[in-house]
């Protein structure tokens, strides 16, 4: 328990020194009351919008932390990542802020609208493999012929630290939350947001949320070791992907995590769908499934402060379209 306790300490005194050094260069991003997920589930519900973070995803905090971190001479070497887009972007943003190199390598299935964005960046856009595997591989085999230092989306203290500082500003806007959602992919985003949670409120819950199609992480957590597991194709494209043996993020989430979500694509999408109809704000798929979990635990929450985040806005817009023109109605 002390072990855990130090351990959470370290991370908080990270994120607080990743807060100092990105302050500059991110958006404190605004929290809203949700009138509407309120009414549904009898919580007190407030969203955190990363939906409003500069390059569209909360994902711009650890990419800049791990790069303004870093020494003249690394910087001067470069950067490297594997990226469906999100990431790739937020490292090419963060890597212009300081004149340095750096190169995304994307799979030949990511989202043609996000690659169009990261060609249109100062980063070299490089296509590799069928998928968000292949595509690792040939960056990390890239960045060490190239003496440059790969950027795992999640495997990076810094860049977990820098996720982190959500959970920062988000308790110091809501006071006293008893629970929040978060995707979880990687683990970067849950992992930094609940070290600094649970540090400064321990009996804050965290849920882990995960579209069923991709729920790699929630299955190595339930099997106790990192599996190397395929993915169904998923609207939440930013979560989707395996988890890299020996990921940091593992450890975190096995040991902060208190109650696993899994939905359905058809409930990501009425949640997005709701959202966008009920808040007049763009989101993502990655950021609907914390929505489709909380909807999906029907009243469990009723009388709780709860907080939502809402990881990102990036999604292509055809897809976005055919979303909003389904008239479905809720899952059952």
């Amino acid at each position: 328990m002390e072990r855990g306790a130090a351990s959470l300490a370290s991370w908080a005194a990270g994120i607080r020194a990743a807060h100092e050094r990105i302050a500059p260069h991110v958006r404190r991003t605004p929290v809203e009351p949700s009138p509407w997920l309120s009414a549904a589930t009898g919580a007190e519900v407030w969203v955190k919008l990363e939906s409003h973070q500069i390059t569209g995803s909360f994902k711009a905090r650890g990419a800049v932390n791990r790069v303004l971190a870093a020494d003249l001479e690394t910087r001067r070497r470069g950067f490297v990542a594997a990226s469906t887009g999100n990431h790739g972007a937020a490292l090419a943003y963060a890597a212009g802020l300081v004149g340095a190199p750096a190169t995304v390598f994307v799979p030949a299935t990511a989202d043609p609208d996000k690659v169009r964005r990261l060609r249109a960046s100062a980063v070299r856009v490089e296509v590799a493999g069928q998928d968000c595997v292949e595509a690792e591989a040939a960056a990390r085999a890239a960045a060490r012929s190239e003496g440059a230092t790969y950027v795992s989306p999640y495997n990076d203290p810094a860049v977990v630290a820098g996720q982190g500082t959500v959970g920062r500003e988000l308790a110091a806007q809501v006071p006293g939350l008893d629970a929040v959602f978060v995707a979880l992919g990687g683990g970067g985003l849950l992992g930094g947001c609940a070290a600094w949670l649970k540090a400064a409120r321990p009996g804050t819950e965290i849920v882990a949320c995960s579209p069923r199609n991709s729920a790699v992480m929630m299955r190595s957590l339930a099997a106790g070791r990192i599996l190397d597991l395929p993915s169904l194709p998923t609207l939440s494209d930013g979560t989707a992907g395996g988890v890299e043996p020996g990921a940091i993020t593992f450890e975190l989430c096995r040991e902060l995590i208190d109650r696993q979500v899994e939905v359905e694509e058809a409930a990501i999408a009425w949640a997005l769908r709701a959202f966008v109809g009920h808040h007049h704000a763009l989101i993502e798929g990655a950021a609907a499934v914390p929505i489709a979990a909380l909807l999906a635990m029907e009243r469990n929450f009723a009388g709780r402060k709860v907080a939502v985040v809402l990881c990102g806005a990036n999604i292509a817009p055809a897809k976005l379209g055919e979303i909003l023109r389904d008239e479905a109605l809720p899952p059952a």
